[in-house]
């Protein structure tokens, strides 16, 4: 099957200063990541807060250009930034923001943030804007009396379904999903998930979802890419990720993950805090917090390399057929 999207050793650097008249830092938020994305396929991002995911989520939309590498999208390369090429792309790519009211206009009606891709797109006649809003509205569980009323005046998980019915109002084959539930109850962050993956399955839509809620995207994703201080350090099907994770950084990860009538047994805690990105560990960037780190370890950054079918892993303690444990 042809890939939908594709991203090639993807690298984005910021600067930053230590006071007004600080020193200017580079810090590498990402840094090398290479993924694909299948149609109708579901592609999971997890990771701790900072490690990148956000940015790279940003990046395979073109929001940020990369620095380094490059993105292509249905086998063409995204235009730059801000050209009309870009912008016509937009109806077929969407991002779902993590924090709805935020992302809504709160002068605007929900009905009219609904349609507004409707209109910059060009897309329908106008006459028939109306009823494809109530189309949308009624995809995401929302009311026809609720149109006309202001996001002050809907729950954050309303909000956030009138969020996605604009993002699918273009018909878009591919969403980016960033931590789109992690605001909300539990209670609303399943009814959210579970309307998400019947969109996806009745609109055939690839989604990239990101999220630290690894319950959620073991429950929504096909297959899942663990990040760590910007690179990707293990990639699998959702399956084979929770069900016997490689790497160490996902073995605490997955480990960390309750298991309703059972007890939290054999939890991994990691010790320490993530390294600061302006000034990363020589070597693999996890060895400090690894309780398997070797003096290879601290020394010699690991390659992202297939372990096993279907499972890549950037750690010098997995084997692989090729290579055995380099201890």
């Amino acid at each position: 099957m042809t890939n939908l999207l594709e991203a090639h050793d993807l690298v984005r650097t910021y600067q930053t200063r230590s006071g007004l008249l600080g020193k200017p830092t580079p810090v590498r938020a990402v840094d090398g990541v290479s993924l694909t994305v299948r149609p109708g396929e579901t592609l999971g991002i997890v990771g701790e807060s900072g490690s990148g995911k956000s940015t790279l989520g940003r990046m395979l939309l073109g929001i940020d250009a990369p620095q380094g590498g490059q993105v292509f999208f249905e086998g063409a390369a995204m235009p730059p930034f801000g050209t009309a090429a870009w912008r016509a792309l937009r109806a077929k790519m969407q991002l779902v923001y993590q924090d709805p009211l935020a992302a809504l206009d709160r002068r605007l009606t929900i009905a009219a943030q609904i349609g507004e891709p409707l209109d910059i797109h060009n897309l329908i006649p106008k006459e028939h804007r109306a009823a494809r809003v109530a189309e949308l509205m009624a995809a995401v569980g929302l009311r026809p009396d609720q149109a006309g009323r202001y996001p002050h005046e809907f729950s954050g998980g309303q909000r956030q379904r009138a969020v996605i019915a604009r993002a699918l109002a273009s018909r878009p084959k591919l969403l980016v999903c960033d931590e789109p539930v992690s605001a909300l109850d539990v209670s609303i962050q399943a009814q959210v998930v579970n309307m998400l993956r019947d969109l996806q399955e009745s609109h055939d839509i690839a989604m990239v979802f990101i999220s630290h809620d690894l319950k959620v995207v073991r429950n929504i994703a096909d297959r899942v890419a663990v990040m760590y201080l910007g690179r990707i350090v293990e990639e699998a099907s959702s399956d084979v990720i929770f069900l016997s994770p490689r790497h160490p950084y996902t073995k605490a990860l997955v480990s960390s993950v309750p298991v309703p009538g059972k007890r939290l047994e054999g939890r991994v805690i990691l010790q320490g805090e993530p390294p600061n990105p302006a000034n990363r560990p020589t070597g693999c960037a996890f060895h400090p917090r690894c309780p398997l780190a070797t003096d290879l370890c601290r020394t010699t950054t690991p390659a992202l390399r297939t372990v096993e079918e279907g499972r890549t892993a950037a750690c010098h303690m997995v084997p692989d057929i090729a290579r055995p444990v380099a201890a």
